[in-house]
């Protein structure tokens, strides 16, 4: 009887110790329990270099990227451990295709395409720039190849995307590219 009574007791303060903006604090890092059920890209930690997800969404020149991986429900899968080798188009390059593509891709009906393209833009590894070489045929997450040309000393992702910035993260790299990447 007291056995039971002492685990009621302690269940009883553990469930009413939880609550969902409990926050808990273990050295310099702060963790909230508000993420629970928003995915590991709800997650707050302003102590560990950022994610994928975490880095283009702080990053204004990428809003369009991240509005198109939001739409595809793809936030959480870039947020997960990786390692990823992201080639991130700047909206300056969705600026570039034609007039109603990107609104045309975040309906609903053409999640299909939508992913396509992205998983054309994702890597499953790290592949670094000093290791990229001429010729090198890279299998993305969608199933197809892209293509590196060395030009100048500098990689060409397709015969036409540059990289204008590098940014590592906690889960793998980005590049920041100057095309959208279209599947063939």
């Amino acid at each position: 009887m007291k056995k039971s009574i002492l685990t009621m007791a302690i269940l009883g303060f553990v469930f009413s110790s939880c609550t969902k903006n409990e926050t808990a604090t273990q050295g310099n890092t702060e963790t909230t329990t508000e993420a629970i059920g928003h995915g590991q890209e709800g997650v707050k930690d302003d102590d560990s270099n950022p994610n994928v997800v975490q880095l283009a969404a702080s990053n204004p020149d990428l809003s369009t990227l991240v509005t198109a991986v939001q739409a595809a429900g793809l936030a959480t899968s870039l947020s997960n451990a990786g390692p990823f080798t992201v080639f991130a188009p700047l909206n300056s390059a969705f600026d570039k295709l034609p007039a109603g593509t990107v609104e045309g891709l975040l309906k609903p009906d053409k999640a299909d395409q939508l992913n396509d393209i992205l998983g054309y833009h994702t890597y499953v590894g790290v592949i670094k720039e000093e290791n990229m070489s001429d010729g090198q045929s890279l299998g993305m997450v969608n199933g197809k190849n892209i293509k590196i040309t060395m030009v100048d000393g500098k990689p060409v992702i397709n015969g036409k995307a540059k990289i204008v910035a590098v940014v590592p993260a906690s889960n793998g790299i980005v590049y920041a590219i100057d095309e959208v990447l279209l599947p063939e």
